[in-house]
């Protein structure tokens, strides 16, 4: 796996691209590309890296991408059979370079830096997914219509940030197989002990310059990030596991112990878990 400069392919004549992805799994690639990207889950699970951020997508979710923001979809495939997702890409520039900052446009100009960092629709997302189904049937009159009517809807609703910074930078070969391998290498295993030199290796550097590496690129440790990882591991499990004990899901999401696993939640959530769980899980 490596961040791979996706050109998304597109008739020169089209201002919109509708793409629907259905099979087991949705391209499982770090990758990053010129267009914005518009995406809903309509069927399937897993986890989701965008830019030095790690969550996880479900059924229902709306998920915008800004322009170059290295992401991958990892799909649950023991947990789901069947991946679809419908996905809108388009460049500010598909209209004409200026198209976006006439008058009546200008209120999308937050929807353009929110997207920078890439967010998920949390409130108003029935609306937006009878948008997106529209959009899928529509000829293309009607499909110009009904895609800025999207922009509105999703630039009117409450959000979740996936990315901490926005990271514009277009990767090169090396570095893309080297944060490939991290984090393909953090998934398979953060249920277990993980050493900042057990790690340095899949990168093929020592653990220093490793250190300093990772930090240059997403902006925060290695550590901090390895511990995104595991709670986000949590918060799945509390959400579909309700008979689970807080103990057993901390240690199958790689905490040695309870007290570490609540600091930590707590840390990055803001909440406990237990918060966490009365909030999630009826």
């Amino acid at each position: 796996m490596k961040i791979l400069p996706f050109t998304i392919p597109k008739s020169k004549n089209d201002l919109l691209i509708l793409q629907e992805d259905i099979g087991g799994a949705f391209y499982d690639q770090l990758h990053q590309h010129k267009e914005l990207q518009l995406s809903y889950i309509e069927e399937g699970e897993g986890t989701l890296i965008v830019g030095d951020t790690i969550s996880f997508y479900q059924k229902g979710d709306i998920i915008v991408l800004g322009e170059n923001l290295p992401h991958v979809f990892i799909s649950d495939s023991d947990k789901t059979k069947r991946s679809t997702m419908l996905s809108v890409f388009f460049t500010k520039a598909s209209f004409g370079h200026d198209f976006f900052n006439i008058e009546e446009l200008k209120e999308l100009g937050s929807f353009f830096e929110k997207s920078e960092h890439g967010f998920k629709v949390t409130a108003g997302v029935t609306n937006t997914i009878v948008l997106f189904e529209q959009l899928f049937k529509a000829r293309k009159l009607e499909r110009f219509i009904l895609f800025f009517q999207l922009l509105a809807q999703i630039n009117k609703s409450k959000i979740e940030g996936l990315s901490s910074f926005s990271n514009t930078n277009i990767y090169g070969d090396r570095q893309g197989r080297r944060m490939s391998a991290v984090f393909e290498y953090t998934i398979n295993n953060f249920q277990h002990t993980i050493t900042l030199e057990e790690i340095a290796q899949e990168a093929a550097m020592t653990k220093n310059a490793f250190c300093k590496y990772f930090k240059k690129c997403t902006n925060k440790t290695y550590v901090t990030f390895l511990n995104e990882m595991r709670i986000e591991e949590s918060c799945k499990l509390i959400n579909r596991k309700n008979e689970l004990s807080m103990a057993e899901i901390a240690e199958l999401s790689g905490f040695q112990n309870i007290s570490n696993f609540n600091r930590k939640f707590k840390q990055i959530k803001n909440k406990t878990p237990r918060e966490f769980r009365k909030e999630n899980v009826l």
